[in-house]
């Protein structure tokens, strides 16, 4: 369909206008299982979504890293994280629009992109419930379509650094239903609520019982309160046999209950003689899959390459960068900064609407193979 935001002419997916929690659950019913890269700024969700990921995922510990420089242990807030994740839907919604236009001017064609749900942490809430009822009023008014709550005591930490304390049921239960019913007093009510228990590692909790069967005593208390849409049961190994086991029970009494699972960039997969597939997880009820900190690792390891080469050859090494942005068949849409970032799409856009030195008709006519 065309949108008020295009020149005449261009159009979008009318999903564009499908609320993200709604097209969130259609996928979960049709897909064999739905996978959200993890990302923390809105030119990681750019790129899962250009190269056609049904989900995104926004991670809290990547927010920590790539906005504080710092680890996952409740350092930043609530509204520090909801903002992180409107300016990257905002984003995403943009992108769909400058990839509607393409380039006329160097012939690029239109793409047209599907905008994926996103996927935020919330992590413990951020203080009580009314905390929660707060942060998920952010999260449901920047177009969220889905947060996960984890049971930990706060100052929470990342399911993977020791020294983990649980809340107690009755509590993380109460932070659920001020989740779902601020979604539902805003009239979001497809908005899709995770519960995350750490209770497999966790080292204090107000019960008696630890490790797998605490996990899935929590699980199935969360269930029976009628809240969540998905389980998270974060697992501290890429073992097979504790993803297996707590499908296994908690679908014992429930057997529609779908999970959500960390592929996790803590676990050393590379080590893992077997590592379970997201094919096998979703055959077991792990209906979303993401991998927390991809987005993190990748640009890490992409400009640790970089630096170590300009350290050594100078400007050969970003040189040499360029040349595999460029080479021929490389699909990279970020290798033009320009196209990434929209210019055509303004250029195009600010001449229609009478924007000051805005259109082609400004810009200056220079070689191709000279400039990006």
């Amino acid at each position: 369909m065309p949108s008020a935001l295009l020149p005449e002419g261009y159009v979008v997916p009318t999903s564009r206008w499908t609320d993200p929690s709604t097209r969130m659950r259609e996928l979960l019913d049709t897909e064999p299982f739905l996978f959200g890269p993890g990302v923390y700024d809105p030119q990681g969700a750019e790129l899962a979504m250009y190269y056609g990921f049904k989900a995104v995922y926004f991670s809290g510990y990547s927010f920590a890293i790539g906005h504080l420089g710092t680890t996952d242990m409740d350092l930043y807030s609530g509204p520090e994280i909801a903002d992180g994740a409107r300016r990257t839907i905002s984003a995403l919604r943009k992108f769909q629009l400058t990839m509607a236009v393409g380039d006329p001017e160097k012939g690029t064609p239109p793409k047209h992109l599907e905008i994926p749900p996103v996927v935020v942490d919330m992590d413990g809430g951020y203080g009580n419930l009314f905390n929660v009822q707060r942060t998920t009023e952010l999260y449901v008014t920047a177009g969220v379509a889905a947060a996960h709550l984890e049971d930990q005591v706060l100052p929470k930490r990342c399911g993977h650094i020791g020294g983990k304390a649980l809340i107690s049921a009755d509590e993380m239960i109460g932070k659920l239903r001020m989740a779902r019913a601020v979604a539902e007093d805003l009239g979001r009510p497809d908005f899709v609520v995770i519960a995350r228990t750490d209770g497999v590692s966790a080292v204090d909790a107000p019960e008696k019982s630890r490790g797998i069967e605490l996990a899935i005593e929590r699980a199935l208390r969360y269930l029976d309160s009628g809240i969540p849409d998905l389980l998270w049961c974060e697992f501290p190994t890429s073992e097979r046999e504790p993803v297996e086991r707590f499908a296994d029970q908690v679908r014992r009494r429930f057997p529609e209950a779908r999970f959500a699972f960390n592929w996790s960039s803590s676990f050393k997969w590379f080590n893992d003689p077997d590592p379970i597939t997201f094919a096998q997880l979703g055959d077991l009820g792990y209906r979303f899959l993401f991998i927390t900190l991809g987005a993190q690792h990748a640009m890490a390891h992409g400009l640790s390459t970089l630096l170590q080469g300009m350290s050594e050859t100078q400007e050969q090494a970003y040189i040499e960068l360029q040349r595999k942005e460029w080479e021929k068949g490389a699909d990279l849409p970020s290798k033009s900064h320009h196209f990434f970032s929209g210019v055509p799409y303004h250029q195009l856009v600010g001449e229609s609407f009478g924007g000051s030195r805005l259109g082609t008709k400004f810009q200056e006519k220079l070689a191709e193979e000279r400039v990006v």
